[in-house]
């Protein structure tokens, strides 16, 4: 008898793999009607436009990695990781990967797992906390492209974990490692920080802000002890419009002239990109130091750490257990707002 063959989607943003192909990854970013909610073709145009302009500061940001994103080979360890863990004589599993704004799009990875023919589809997104700009925009481009490649594998989707506890043991361990360089709590300050939305996504019903709060206080109850000074922080803001706060560099400025050594913790990515190898360790590690920060402490995304791993492995069996839509909001009578489709 044949090993049952279930084939497990990753979602995840995509970055540039080289200099060239910055300024189409901006378009397709912008060009998304979850990130600039305006009507097509004027979407089209501001997305020409901004891409255009941000180019030339995002090559060089790049530049600084070595000229592209490191986001796809280490998506690619994690799926190894995940076929590992899930892996049997009985279950022949193979992850596939589908990045949203750069290469491999929906529409290929969707094709390949056509070809492949898995009993079982489950999408996991790297999106521990649900958001319409991230989590709902790749499942809804999921879903137009498995269409048009006549996929029709019946889909389990894993919509959110913000508090699972292998994802939380993961940041305990690495956090505990990091108050550990540090003779008292007293010195030190622990911020976590995470991508920012504009208010009014939030203000519009996107339980984000919401769950990303609802990591941090876990996660500080897995660290236990006692009190610590910490707080809940959003970094990359872009544009004109009113971003969610505190802001991240705002409150490394705060710490300098507190004289607090600071532990940033990036607790809304699973894997190290621009916004963790540069924004956090250079840009804002250079604020630090320039506003009198004591100590700059970054704490590593979790990659593949087995507890993370493991989370993810005991997701996918939940969702392949279940009824079709795995959401743990639903289990507190909350509802993430997600499409339910795919």
């Amino acid at each position: 008898m044949r090993a049952r063959k279930l084939a497990i989607v990753l979602f995840n943003l995509g970055g540039p793999d080289q200099p060239d192909a910055v300024e189409p990854f901006l378009f397709n970013l912008f060009n998304d009607a979850a990130i600039i909610r305006v009507p097509q073709p004027l979407r089209w145009l501001i997305a020409k436009i901004v891409s255009r302009r941000r180019a030339p500061i995002a090559r060089e940001i790049y530049a600084q990695i070595g000229g592209g994103s490191p986001l796809l080979p280490l998506t690619e360890e994690q799926g190894r990781a995940l076929e590992t863990a899930l892996g049997s004589d009985e279950l022949d599993v193979r992850v596939f990967i589908a990045m949203r704004y750069w290469k491999p799009f929906a529409g290929e990875t969707a094709r390949a797992v056509k070809a492949w023919a898995p009993d079982e589809l489950v999408l996991l997104p790297l999106y521990p906390q649900y958001s319409s700009t991230t989590t709902a925009s790749s499942l809804k481009d999921w879903g137009k492209a498995a269409k048009a490649a006549s996929l029709h594998t019946r889909s389990k989707i894993v919509c959110c974990y913000p508090v699972e506890p292998g994802f939380i043991a993961a940041h305990v361990e690495l956090l505990r490692a990091a108050i550990g360089k540090f003779a008292t709590r007293d010195e030190f300050r622990i911020l976590f920080s995470a991508h920012g939305l504009p208010k009014r996504i939030v203000e519009g019903g996107d339980p984000y802000q919401r769950q990303v709060e609802a990591t941090c206080a876990a996660v500080m109850a897995g660290v236990g002890g006692g009190p610590f000074d910490w707080l809940t922080s959003f970094q990359s803001r872009v544009g004109p419009l009113e971003w969610i706060g505190p802001a991240t560099d705002a409150e490394i400025e705060r710490a300098g002239h507190e004289g607090k050594s600071l532990i940033v913790v990036p607790i809304a990515f699973v894997s190290e990109h621009s916004e963790t190898l540069v924004e956090l360790d250079k840009e804002y590690g250079k604020l630090a130091a320039d506003h009198g920060v004591p100590r700059y402490v970054r704490v590593a995304a979790l990659g593949t750490h087995p507890d993370f791993i493991g989370g993810l492995a005991r997701l996918v069996e939940e969702a392949r257990a279940g009824n079709g839509w795995l959401c743990p909001e639903e289990a507190m009578g909350r509802d993430c707002g997600g499409e339910h489709a795919a």
